[in-house]
């Protein structure tokens, strides 16, 4: 991350207007969620962090509600699923790029030079701290336009890209071994009756078999079958898969 003008209080708050449609109130507020603890005093961090934190349940939040909706049809497997392919790190730096937060974060300058995952966690950690203050100043209808606004493309992105698991394997098995079918054992049932948790293994052929979790056998086979599909390069991590 290259050295950036540090902006006031207020100039940011209008730089982030026009990024999220939203008019902040708190500027202060605003500042300190996108000062890295690198660029702070001796309480350096404290108030990012506790905005990452809260960032990140608002964003959960916000997308599983989007998930629901858009996918009524789903599995509980494959909703987790398309919720992590959307809220891990690498979705967050795409957009914090995206709507050129990087330039707004203040950071010192052994932080600045950061490459690779570092520089990842450092953007997805400031998205989540900014969501944060948009849930704090605006209440969850200021959030959930912003979160609605980047990551529904997103969502309905992956959703194309992404077949049912089982039926991906079953393809794909059929060309990459020679026929093969894919073979599913219960490994363990957990848990009471009304709340079980299956972990199901899929094998093809000669590969090694994945493992999935789910409170059905149906979603614990999807697990495993999107794992195998996730090791064997058929599905990559864009998110996760769906």
């Amino acid at each position: 991350m290259a050295a950036t003008k540090r902006l006031t209080a207020g100039a940011l708050a209008e730089a982030l207007k026009e990024r999220t449609g939203h008019t902040f109130s708190d500027h202060q507020r605003l500042q300190r969620a996108l000062t890295h603890a690198s660029a702070r005093g001796s309480h350096a961090g404290v108030d990012y962090e506790r905005f990452e934190f809260l960032g990140d349940r608002v964003l959960g939040l916000v997308v599983a509600d989007m998930l629901l909706a858009a996918f009524p049809d789903a599995a509980e497997g494959e909703l987790s699923l398309r919720l992590n392919a959307l809220v891990n790190a690498e979705a967050l730096a795409e957009i914090a790029e995206e709507i050129g937060l990087p330039e707004l974060i203040r950071a010192g300058s052994d932080v600045r030079g950061l490459d690779g995952r570092k520089r990842v966690n450092l953007r997805a950690d400031a998205l989540e701290s900014l969501i944060a203050v948009l849930y704090l100043d605006g209440g969850l209808e200021a959030a959930s336009a912003f979160i609605h606004k980047y990551w529904r493309p997103r969502s309905q992105a992956i959703g194309a890209a992404r077949r049912d698991a089982k039926t991906e394997l079953q393809e794909w098995a059929h060309q990459a071994a020679a026929g093969a079918v894919p073979v599913y054992a219960i490994d363990s049932r957990e848990g009471p009756d009304h709340d079980p948790l299956f972990t199901v293994s899929v094998k093809v052929g000669a590969y090694p078999p994945a493992s999935g979790s789910g409170r059905s056998k149906r979603e614990a086979e999807q697990a495993a079958a999107a794992a195998l599909l996730l090791r064997e390069g058929v599905w990559f991590n864009e998110g996760s898969a769906a």
